[in-house]
């Protein structure tokens, strides 16, 4: 059983939790809680911890079958742990890895459709997006440079086991990525308030690309220069904008009921 919080493996479950740098260098990441546990692929898991009571527990005997994992001392995992209330399990898991051709899809499932974050920052709007667009079936999710990190903790749990299933992407150069999916035959849109037409009156049947902004000063001059179409989802009363997980949500749903009718 590991006893001390400087046990190496602890210190370094608290380097993942709290370093970006450290994470992409390892390539690995921390995921907390059973439901986390379960949705990770078995061959990304490196190492699981789970916490003395855990393992005593007799209703967990079922779920550590066949899994090898260390013990931790109750006191040192709630340490170990993001959470305030840990569950009892985190895993260790390797970083999956995509390439640009993945966020397209396959052919025979139909258009890509492609969600692409500018300076995001808050990471439960990058993790609802991950997530929502995984049942409204988005192809893949491109992340530039200043949007929260989807490998930080906060934002896993947010995806609630999507960041294993939607191909995704954090690339250095936005434009060139938007260049590169317009040479894909997928159109641009961005949620800009300046946008001519309703969202819900654009054609979405072939690729589509949705540019979502930063929560405070939306998307960049560069970027939104960038798109196809500038839409703008329409608001009653005093407000300006959605908060940027709902605005996609919206986006990514429409697109969905489009296409279901054709």
């Amino acid at each position: 059983m590991i006893e001390s919080v400087n046990n190496l493996k602890i210190r370094q479950i608290q380097q993942l939790i709290a370093k970006s740098r450290y994470r992409h260098k390892q390539g690995l990441f921390t995921a907390e809680g059973v439901k986390l546990f379960r949705e990770t692929p078995p061959e990304l898991r490196q190492s699981v911890f789970i916490s003395e009571s855990f393992e005593k527990d007799i209703e967990n005997r079922e779920l550590l079958s066949g899994v090898k994992y260390e013990v931790v001392k109750d006191s040192v995992f709630r340490k170990a742990c993001d959470t305030q209330t840990p569950q009892g399990i985190l895993t260790v898991a390797r970083m999956p890895e995509y390439k640009k051709e993945d966020l397209l899809g396959k052919k025979e499932n139909g258009a890509p459709l492609v969600m692409v974050l500018e300076n995001l920052q808050d990471p439960g709007n990058v993790g609802t997006i991950l997530r929502t667009g995984e049942g409204a079936g988005v192809t893949g999710v491109v992340l530039g440079p200043r949007t929260a990190d989807i490998f930080q903790p906060k934002v896993i749990r947010s995806t609630m086991g999507s960041v294993f299933r939607v191909p995704f992407m954090r690339v250095k150069d936005l434009p060139d990525m938007i260049r590169w999916l317009k040479s894909s035959d997928v159109r641009v849109f961005a949620a800009h308030l300046k946008g001519n037409n309703n969202y819900h009156r654009e054609d979405y049947s072939g690729g589509t690309a949705f540019l979502i902004g930063n929560e405070g000063s939306g998307l960049t001059e560069e970027l939104s220069g960038m798109a196809d179409c500038l839409i703008r989802i329409p608001m009653e009363g005093q407000v300006e904008s959605l908060n940027a997980s709902v605005a996609a949500a919206l986006l990514m749903y429409n697109v969905h009921m489009q296409r279901e009718e054709l």
